[in-house]
């Protein structure tokens, strides 16, 4: 065991946090984000949050509180929180079979009636890009899809998340083997450009991926979104209690245009959180569309 896990795993031995300091946190978080941690989670935040207390030189949760409500330098610290608390496993091509569906269905369906109204336009929004392999891959079916007429689209994925430093490492666009484990091998060598073990995403994937910050629990935040004919929010409402479900779902609904299309995540739901959104069932995959 090296000396480094060893220290951490004292450290998280050492630092308790107490009942009242969890509920003081929790209720933080929750103003803050929207993220809610429930009471069997206590041990994530008292693990996740031992590290950034001792690199802070603080010595408890109580003073951790206190740092993130009056240190001059908070705003930068609630990034680093939001990083913590967070988890970001991800990876391309995600859940196959919802996105063939997306590619088949929704985008199909989309395409076909931007064509008919004489708009080459789409807009799709990924809220919760985490860093970067969903809106990606998102770009790349739609340059499979297009193909060279991708050329006369007005085509914008906008992605965002709300950690910083998750949005730095999507921009850059740099991965390893092990992101791109579900992808085709043959759309791994059209898209990316291999360098060793790592593989940059290349500029006509970059092109149409927009990305920035965003709070799911700030309304006005979300309305500035530009109007989406796709929305994309998988594993991030699971984070949320009911309340926050409803209010991000019902951003999602009023942001969609007409006949526009919501996926989320294939073990989320929308039952007892909104009844606006008509489900439609594929095989492999719900969608959820906005009706006409």
């Amino acid at each position: 065991m090296s000396s480094l896990f060893s220290k951490t795993i004292s450290l998280s031995k050492e630092l308790k946090i107490s009942d009242a300091e969890f509920k003081q946190l929790r209720e933080y978080i929750y103003a803050q984000s929207g993220i809610y941690i429930a009471d069997n989670r206590k041990y994530l935040l008292e693990n996740r949050l031992s590290n950034r207390i001792k690199e802070l030189n603080l010595k408890n949760f109580g003073e951790y509180y206190y740092f993130l409500q009056y240190d001059p330098s908070r705003k930068q610290e609630l990034s680093r929180l939001f990083e913590v608390i967070t988890t970001n496993e991800t990876s391309f091509h995600r859940n196959p079979p919802q996105l063939k569906v997306f590619q088949d269905v929704v985008l199909r369906d989309v395409i076909e009636k931007q064509r008919k109204l004489g708009q080459k336009k789409l807009r799709i929004w990924s809220a919760g890009c985490s860093t970067g392999e969903e809106p990606y891959t998102l770009a790349i079916i739609l340059l499979e899809t297009l193909k060279a007429e991708i050329a006369a689209w007005d085509i914008r994925i906008t992605a965002n998340d709300l950690s910083e430093a998750v949005l730095g490492a999507a921009r850059r666009g740099v991965y390893n083997e092990y992101t791109l484990r579900t992808s085709p091998k043959e759309l791994v060598a059209k898209y990316f450009i291999q360098d060793g073990p790592r593989f940059t995403v290349k500029p006509e994937v970059k092109r149409l991926v927009s990305f920035g910050q965003i709070n799911l629990s700030d309304r006005l935040m979300l309305k500035r979104v530009e109007r989406s004919h796709i929305v994309f929010c998988r594993n991030v409402i699971i984070y949320f209690d009911d309340e926050m479900k409803k209010n991000v779902i019902g951003s999602f609904y009023d942001n969609l245009l007409p006949g526009g299309y919501l996926l989320i995540g294939h073990s989320e739901s929308l039952h007892n959180i909104s009844r606006a959104f008509k489900p439609k069932h594929n095989p492999g995959a719900i969608v959820y569309c906005k009706e006409e």
